[in-house]
This record gives structure tokens, sequence and C-alpha cells, in this order.
């Protein structure tokens, strides 16, 4: 996982530019909860930079050092006066001790699966759950696995979107190639970046990855197993209801009483 964001560090904040229709529902969970609050797989920063600037302290954790070194240089860059609010931190999850417990505990889009079996996604809860403040929240944003397991797969090669890098001004053409297993639950899937140089030379940049699905019932026993229960689920970033089509699963869990 490391090795895969450390390779696809440069193009991460440009291909999610326009990737913010879940900020407004971060934003309204801090309201109600406060901080301090953590973020889990931090990545340069997208949720994380968008609750410093309202005020909100928070902790990012990543693996990745490019990824951190990225978001480290947008808060001094961007944001130097909130610097006191980041604290960004290279290393795994399972091991991170805090030594304020968190109000919230965020997993933004898709992070809880790229643990990839029920042995490390349960060590992933234990711990988080051990960092959590009795009357505080953990989030989890994935997408609604029936929807995935539904769709008819045809393991083609995928245009997902074109940008512009901002380093190198140049055309980044990014497509997907993927696979789901649907015993083990795991996808399998393959970003490659089409970098065109203005001589119209290409430069093929690819990353693997393997992220792992979640059902909602099965979130719901492992979050039982750690001491949680899931209070709120909703289908989409405005709150619908999580039904049979909605496009996300938005888990809010809590320790039992």
């Amino acid at each position: 996982m490391t090795q895969f964001y450390d390779t696809i560090a440069r193009f991460y904040d440009a291909e999610n530019l326009e990737m913010t229709d879940d900020l407004p529902f971060y934003s309204d969970l801090a309201d109600m909860y406060g901080g301090p609050i953590l973020d889990v797989g931090c990545g340069t920063g997208r949720v994380m930079l968008h609750l410093v600037q309202e005020g909100y302290a928070c902790v990012g954790v990543d693996t990745s050092p490019q990824m951190l070194e990225r978001a480290q240089r947008k808060v001094e860059t961007t944001f130097p006066d909130l610097q006191n609010l980041a604290t960004f931190i290279q290393g795994d999850i399972v091991s991170h001790h805090a030594t304020t417990p968190y109000r919230m505990i965020l997993l933004p889009y898709h992070t809880f699966m790229h643990f990839q079996d029920q042995p490390t996604q349960l060590a992933v809860l234990k711990q988080l759950v051990a960092n959590l403040a009795d009357d505080g929240v953990i989030v989890f944003d994935l997408p609604n696995a029936g929807e995935a397991f539904a769709t008819q797969d045809e393991h083609t090669i995928a245009l997902d979107r074109t940008f512009i890098d901002p380093q190198s001004g140049h055309l980044i053409m990014q497509q997907s190639v993927s696979i789901l297993n649907r015993v083990t639950q795991q996808l399998q899937i393959t970003w490659i970046y089409d970098e065109v140089a203005p001589d119209g030379t290409l430069k093929r940049t690819v990353a693997p990855l393997t992220l792992r699905y979640v059902f909602y019932s099965e979130l719901q026993l492992l979050a039982a197993l750690c001491g949680l229960e899931c209070i709120e689920v909703y289908g989409d970033y405005d709150h619908q209801p999580f039904e049979d089509g909605s496009p996300r699963m938005l888990v809010i869990a809590q320790k039992r009483n």
C-alpha cells in the first residue's frame, strides 16, 4: 500500500481536485462532535486540511512519506497560520497511540478497504477504539458493496479521467483495469497514468492496488467484536437512507455503553 501511494503521490491532488462532495458531511459531524480529530490514511490532507481551516485540531496518520511530504508542504505554504492545528505522523495506524483521546476518527473515501483481511481489520478497529473518547465516533466512508457485486465484470481498460499535472504541465490520462474476486471480496485494480509531453512522447506509470469490499452486516459484526455499535448508516453524503442502489455506505459507530 505504501509503495502504491508513493508511486502516485505526484498525481493525487490533481486527479482529486474536484472531489469535494464529502467535505460538508465531515463539517457537519465536526460541528456535532468537535475535536481533536484523527484522519486515518490522511494522504495529502484532502479531508483533514478542510477541517483544519474550520478551526479543528487534526492528526493525520499515513504510511506513505511521499503523500505526507506533500501534505506538510501544503500546510506550510498555503495555511502557515494553521500549522499548530495540523499534525502529520508517518506510521501504521495499528501502532498509533494518542496522547489525548479523539472525539472523531475518520476513515474517509475507501480507507477501510485498504485493510485486506479480517484479522487486520479487527486489529485496526481495536486500536481505534483504544484511541477514541468515550463520547466520540468513528466514521467509515465505503462504497455500497452490493452494487459493486451486482455489476458485470468487463476486465477492460477504462479511461477514468484526464487532468493537467501542475508540476510538469503535461496532460495525464488516468486509466484503470480491475478484477473483483467475489469469494475473497478483494478488488485487484491497476491504475495506469499516461503522461503526454508536448513533443507527443508518452511516459506510463503503472500502480497496482488491492482493496477489500465490506458489507454492512459484516461491518456491524466487526464493530461489535471491538466494543462498538453502528448508530447511523447513510447511502450518500446528503444523509439519504442506506438502501438497495445507494452509491455509498457511510457508517457512524460509537463505543457500546
